[in-house]
């Protein structure tokens, strides 16, 4: 799925893009929990006042995995493999994966507040994907300033 579908989708209507900057506390903050500070500096999302999608890349065993998050009143509403990379581990993009990250928030530990099922040889990729939710969970804290 193209990131523009991805979006068009998530709403209804025509979302207001914006760009959240990272500072270097935030940095130091996403490094705490996904082991790496994030790259660009500047991360685009997509909101209607109620629900934010954010676009995220993470490197699965040697190429970045694009994924789409959407995520409402601290919670994830959906997850949406975009590009897939990897030449292993594409069960990540089926829905029987995605579906466990719904309802997951973020606690004071910076850990999901769901478990999330591993797949057999797709470990790399499941760990990708976890990292960019807890990313657009946090990212979506720092938009709204709480």
């Amino acid at each position: 799925m193209k990131p523009s579908a991805f979006i068009a989708s998530s709403f209804k209507g025509k979302p207001q893009a914006g760009a959240l900057t990272l500072s270097k506390k935030m940095q130091v903050e996403i490094k705490r929990f996904i082991g790496r500070a994030y790259s660009p500096a500047k991360v685009r999302y997509w909101t209607d006042g109620t629900r934010t999608a954010w676009i995220l890349s993470e490197i699965g065993k040697t190429k970045p995995i694009t994924t789409g998050y959407v995520v409402a009143k601290g919670k994830i509403e959906r997850v949406q493999v975009l590009i897939y990379r990897e030449s292993h581990g594409w069960e990540v993009r089926q829905p029987f994966f995605t579906r466990q990250f719904s309802g997951a928030g973020l606690d004071h530990k910076a850990k999901l507040s769901k478990r999330i099922d591993n797949i057999s040889g797709a470990t790399l990729s499941v760990t990708a994907l976890t990292k960019m939710a807890k990313l657009a969970l946090y990212l979506e804290r720092q938009r709204v300033g709480s």
